[in-house]
């Protein structure tokens, strides 16, 4: 299980990493985020982004969920993210490609562009 979400980390961040250096709006990045097209099968995943460089990715496959910490740093449109889990620390850069309120599309150093939407808050 702590292998299956610790890859699945991976991919969900990896996912997000281009383009030219455009300044992005640190604000806009907090707060909750899900894939807006999420595997039919796969597992439920879930960014949070908060303030201070810091993220926890929520990973539930077969109703357990595991939280993956991670730290951030975001300079223009590049976002390094490190995280550890299963003893091996990883790291990324990911271009922001499009960020609104709503949206957030970004590519990762391969080329894969991923778009996640807003987790809205339940009142």
């Amino acid at each position: 299980m702590r292998v299956l979400a610790a890859l699945v980390a991976v991919l969900a961040l990896a996912g997000f990493a281009g383009a030219a250096d455009e300044k992005i709006d640190a604000k806009k990045l907090i707060g909750k985020w899900e894939p807006s097209k999420p595997e039919k099968d796969g597992p439920k995943l879930v960014l949070e982004i908060g303030e201070k460089g810091k993220f926890t990715l929520h990973v539930t496959i077969g109703g357990k969920t595991e939280n993956i910490d991670g730290t951030y740093k975001l300079e223009g449109n590049k976002l390094d993210i490190e995280m550890t889990f299963g003893g091996k620390t990883e790291k990324e850069t990911i271009t922001i490609t499009k960020l609104t309120d709503t949206e957030l599309v970004a590519k990762d150093s391969k080329g894969k562009e991923d778009t996640m939407t807003r987790v809205k808050d339940k009142k």
